[in-house]
């Protein structure tokens, strides 16, 4: 029976990918083999040493200690692309809202008093004060092209935008979702010098903090609008604030307020909408059960932020799943204690990612509590977990 501690709620259809004949899930539970989650912040979290795997339903992870957990041998899992939709759904309506001052309109229809002919008069002089501009023949720089920047730019060019993305680090499987016609430029300056919008779509971490600076926001074009629907701390928001004063941008759409921002009349801030819809908080649940439900019982690893990917098909044999210090003679020495124990690998992967390695073994015997003992005490093991034959 495998215990899964939640620390938000989350979406009944997720929880369905764990048998309850299998699993036990509950918000207080004691000695966790994984803990899954939303916005819970872990940073100061006493985390239980049983737990083998942490799934975040959602994209980022920035409220989770990562490099702590990897080096403790626990891969982070997350959802990245669950949430795409909904994310995209929000930047098209972002760049509308400020394009179009829809959010001050509102306001002022909302101070009208006058009834019948005099409010048609009213509503009719006052709509001068909100004239905007239209998507079409404007430029969009999308910062970040994994799921959702990737969703975003190709919706963009249906819309009639020009659109011109950066991301040194795109993956192969959203280089083929890109659209042929989004340009790719080489640097961020480049993509703000020909931006009458920008949108961020990177994750939180030292390369991208206050990576939307006053001199790359001093490079678009005059009234543009500037959209942050990925992290707070991705914006420089006090060069954004400048930047609305001094007329460069025409609006800030931001789903990270602060009290700086919601006092600014040209801000349009949100609590944080980008994947609050009912499908998406499903999709990313559903996502990140079924992962951590492979990892536990098969040690496969797909959508992890700190551990590289590693699937193996079972076999009719015993797994084992080592995590590891990214060091010479690491396999060697695996192959080795299980050789000394008398049993034979019938299959084996081996990936890394920095200094972290991660090995899946399938042996043709039951391991011993020697050959474990053996492997646990290898300098560099981090974690070792014994799966048993595959559960039929």
């Amino acid at each position: 029976m495998y215990k899964v501690l939640t620390l938000n709620n989350i979406a009944v259809e997720g929880l369905r990918r764990l048998p309850r004949e299998r699993y036990e899930v509950a918000s207080e539970i004691a000695h966790p083999d994984a803990i899954l989650l939303r916005s819970h912040n872990m940073h100061d979290m006493d985390i239980p040493d049983t737990v083998a795997a942490v799934g975040r339903a959602g994209a980022g992870t920035n409220n989770i200690p990562c490099d702590e957990l990897a080096h403790r041998g626990v891969p982070v899992f997350n959802a990245p692309g669950a949430n795409a939709n909904a994310v995209k759904e929000l930047a098209i309506a972002g760049m509308l809202l400020g394009a179009r001052n829809l959010c001050d309109a509102r306001e002022y229809v909302k101070t009208l008093s006058e009834t019948g002919p005099d409010l048609k008069k009213a509503v009719e002089s006052g709509k001068k004060l909100f004239v905007g501009f239209e998507l079409p023949g404007k430029t969009l720089g999308v910062i970040g092209l994994g799921a959702i920047g990737v969703a975003v730019a190709n919706a963009a060019l249906d819309l009639g935008m020009r659109v011109v993305g950066y991301d040194p680090a795109i993956t192969v499987r959203n280089a083929w979702q890109l659209s042929s016609g989004v340009e790719q430029e080489e640097t961020l300056d480049e993509l703000f010098q020909h931006a009458d919008f920008v949108t961020c779509h990177v994750p939180l971490i030292d390369a991208t903090r206050g990576m939307v600076n006053a001199d790359r926001i001093a490079l678009m074009n005059e009234g543009s609008v500037l959209i942050n629907f990925a992290r707070g701390g991705v914006v420089d928001d006090a060069a954004a604030i400048a930047a609305l004063d001094g007329g460069k941008l025409h609006a800030f759409v931001t789903d990270f307020p602060t009290p700086e921002l919601i006092a600014h009349p040209k801000v349009v801030a949100l609590p944080h909408l980008g994947a609050s819809t009912n499908e998406a908080e499903e999709n990313c649940a559903i996502m990140v059960a079924e992962n951590v439900k492979d990892y536990l019982e098969n040690g496969n690893i797909r959508f992890s932020v700190n551990y590289p990917e590693a699937r193996l098909p079972r076999l009719d044999a015993w797994r084992l799943t080592v995590a590891n210090a990214n060091v010479p003679n690491m396999v060697g020495q695996i192959s080795t204690c299980i050789a000394d124990a008398g049993l034979n690998i019938e299959d084996l992967l081996n990936k890394s990612i920095g200094d972290l390695a991660y090995t899946i073994v399938d042996v043709n015997g039951e391991p011993t509590a020697e050959l474990l003992s053996a492997l646990g005490s290898i300098e560099g093991v981090l974690a070792l977990r014994n799966l048993g034959k595959p559960v039929t």
